[in-house]
């Protein structure tokens, strides 16, 4: 018998909103709700959208030079991560490929750390291990909402002043009628936004406060599939795992010059040795946007050729569907990287048929976070 799906604490509000539930993580999560998932992805690109991301895991790290120990378990500058600020991060392991991708917030006397659902027993056991100094929390009693779409200053400001003067990346804590709401303005749509942690017995009435503001509509994994898509941004098991690097992956941005060859930090986390020559010379494959022609979505795990007949099988989607912002489907995938340059045309084979689709750069959209 299957293990019984576990609740968000805005789980009766979803059921009320007509959301369609699914399992996800081991969480039953609204995949969308009436206004359909076309619907959700357009309103989020052109008011807000509000989100319930709260199957993911936070975590607390406490301890002597926190951010410095943690700078063993991932490739990351978090020593020089100002207070009040936040950084993405990947755990990563001996042979360079990535455990999890996370964000680390500095927030004075601890970092707080946000992991993926479907892997937090798996990064906490590992922060555990891999950091036996330090105290690991996991926070069990916190939702985790996400505002995201250009009326999301406005809706939030409203309900919590202050919030407008943070930039991309800003994390700190504001009042809301006396719960501490742990604030960043960041987001998984390329658009800007926030993500809200606050208590679980406070999750619903903020979340009708917030759905009661002009422009905020609930929206579902669904769309937030698509949003994340558009923006270039990799889901994990899917476009990034165990086995591709963050240099493959197209994530060489977030490794910073102390912790690169030459810096300050090199190296020092599981992997670097891999790592830093990929840095350095290059992946043998890498992560690139794919624009097929036609309608026809290229979904993941479809195959890409180098030739419409014969030839050679290049790799293959990691994800794909259609980009409701740009009216045409789109994906991502691995190629060798001699076949990774903007404009190479290859072949994905849809149902045994091989149909044209062209490399073309990331994002498919530009994001327009507040810096």
């Amino acid at each position: 018998m299957s293990e019984e799906l576990r609740k968000t604490p805005l789980h009766a509000l979803h059921v009320e909103l007509g959301a369609k539930m699914v399992p996800f993580a081991g969480y039953a999560m609204p995949v969308q709700y009436p206004m359909g998932v076309m619907g959700e992805h357009n309103h989020t690109r052109t008011q807000a959208g509000l989100f319930d991301v709260s199957h993911m895991g936070q975590v607390i790290l406490r301890g002597p030079d926190a951010a410095l120990a943690l700078e063993r378990l991932v490739p990351v500058d978090l020593a020089g991560l100002a207070e009040g600020r936040q950084r993405y991060a990947m755990f990563t392991n001996d042979k360079g490929g990535i455990l999890d991708d996370l964000m680390v917030a500095n927030r004075g006397d601890h970092l707080f750390l946000v992991v993926n659902a479907a892997c937090k027993a798996a990064d906490i056991a590992h922060l555990r291990a891999g950091l036996p100094e330090l105290e690991v929390t996991e926070l069990t009693d916190r939702a985790l909402l996400a505002l995201q779409g250009p009326g999301a200053e406005a809706a939030l400001e409203a309900l919590v002043p202050g919030v407008a003067a943070m930039r991309f990346m800003d994390v700190a804590t504001h009042d809301w009628q006396g719960h501490a709401l742990w604030i960043s303005r960041s987001g998984y749509t390329g658009e800007d936004g926030y993500e809200i942690s606050l208590p679980d017995a406070q999750a619903e009435r903020f979340a009708r406060a917030l759905l009661d503001q002009p422009g905020v509509a609930p929206i579902g994994l669904g769309a937030r599939d698509s949003l994340r898509l558009e923006a270039g941004l990799c889901l994990y098991g899917h476009d990034i795992d165990a086995k591709t690097s963050p240099v493959m992956a197209g994530l060489a941005w977030a490794i910073q010059k102390a912790r690169r060859t030459g810096g300050a930090r090199a190296g020092g986390f599981p992997g670097a040795e891999l790592i830093l020559q990929e840095l350095a010379e290059g992946p043998f494959a890498t992560r690139v946007g794919l624009r097929p022609e036609g309608r026809a979505p290229m979904r993941e795990g479809t195959v890409l050729w180098d030739a419409p007949v014969g030839g050679r099988n290049l790799g293959g989607v990691t994800s794909g569907g259609f980009g409701p912002s740009l009216g045409a489907p789109i994906a991502m995938g691995y190629v060798p990287t001699t076949s990774a340059e903007p404009g190479t045309r290859l072949w994905g084979e849809l149902r045994g048929k091989r149909l044209p689709v062209t490399v073309c750069d990331l994002p498919f959209r530009p994001s327009t976070y507040k810096r």
